[in-house]
């Protein structure tokens, strides 16, 4: 069903009240969830709210958030999570990189003991609203395995660029270090669905299209070995430099093991110290659109840059509503009941 994007964020606000967020935490964690799912990034959208109650059932998270500053001195600062929502400590992660690339040109801020921040282009965009250059990235629970092995190792490990577009929309890398994102086979195994070719090894190190083997085995690295190296390098970064968890020391946030000890690295770039604003963004436009304009392939109807689809499904999401399915709408009313609100969608899509 369609659901407008203002109400969605309401029904995750009203439900994370009653995880006991506090009303700060509620709207941003909401607006981050929702996000997510108008850009067409439903494994990481509102359908997080069932694991995150998972995690408060079993005392596996803290929340309120507390975030501590273990350091914070010139261009850097280092927090630590606290094992409360991802989304708080890497909020406050991008705005203080934000804070010192205004006053040093550049900003890096580290963040250790946190769980799933959601959508990395969240916090890049932060920064390209504001003319700077964002960039975010972040381990995640073992998924790949080392080129050549068998055995999970290392993280979906996602990574983000943000640049400002001037006038237009900033341009948005947001990738995972794999071919998609486990969410994905996750919800072809629920559905009972075979996944494409290349996108999961089973056990062995075969490759699979069953999403049943896949979950029991691992995830293609984009790229083969280019993309487990680029795993490798955000988790030598945002887990193992942060003083964070690394490597399949990361666990994950779908089952309540322990802290999941996810690290965060930030960085936020001043444009304008490097050359004027107005001017890059005169030189930006042109270039990209020299590559809109590239000769196309057959069959090929448009050239997309990087975020453009995503942008464009979140314009039509506003516009039209927010896509979310049968099972998280029953996933959705089950916590409405138990923070006792009166709201209910599938009484509502029943009644249309």
């Amino acid at each position: 069903m369609k659901i407008e994007a203002e109400e969605l964020k309401e029904i995750a606000i009203e439900i994370l009240r009653g995880l006991k967020a506090s009303e700060d935490e509620a709207a941003l964690v909401a607006e981050s969830l929702v996000q997510a799912d108008m850009r067409g990034i439903d494994t990481h959208g509102v359908h997080f709210l069932t694991l995150l109650a998972r995690r408060v059932d079993a005392g596996m998270i803290q929340i309120p958030t507390r975030v501590a500053v273990v350091k914070d001195e010139g261009a850097i600062a280092h927090l630590d999570g606290q094992d409360g929502l991802g989304q708080v400590a890497a909020r406050r992660a991008m705005e203080l990189c934000i804070q010192k690339a205004k006053a040093f040109g550049v900003g890096t801020v580290f963040v250790r003991n946190t769980n799933h921040v959601g959508i990395l282009a969240f916090y890049g965009l932060m920064a390209a609203k504001q003319n700077m250059v964002g960039i975010a990235m972040c381990n995640a629970a073992a998924s790949i395995a080392p080129w050549g092995g068998t055995r999970p190792f290392f993280g979906t490990n996602p990574m983000s660029i943000a640049i400002p577009g001037g006038s237009r929309d900033p341009v948005v890398l947001d990738m995972a270090s794999s071919v998609v994102a486990r969410g994905k086979i996750r919800r072809a195994e629920r559905q009972r669905e075979s996944i494409p070719p290349g996108w999961a090894f089973d056990e062995s190190g075969s490759p699979t299209t069953d999403a049943a083997a896949a979950m029991k085995g691992t995830l293609m690295p984009i790229g083969g070995p280019k993309g487990y190296g680029l795993a490798l390098m955000i988790d030598l970064l945002s887990g193992l430099l942060s003083g964070s968890l690394y490597g399949p020391q990361v666990k994950t946030f779908h089952e309540p093991l322990g802290p999941t000890g996810v690290g965060m690295c930030a960085m936020a770039i001043d444009v304008s110290r490097f050359m004027p604003l107005e001017q890059f963004s005169a030189i930006l436009q042109g270039h990209l659109d020299h590559i809109r304009a590239s000769e196309k392939a057959p069959g090929v109807a448009r050239i997309y840059l990087p975020g453009e689809i995503e942008a464009e499904k979140a314009q039509k999401a506003a516009r039209d509503g927010v896509d979310v399915s049968e099972a998280t709408v029953r996933g959705l009313d089950e916590l409405l009941a138990r923070v006792k609100s009166p709201r209910r969608l599938a009484e509502r899509a029943a009644r249309h």
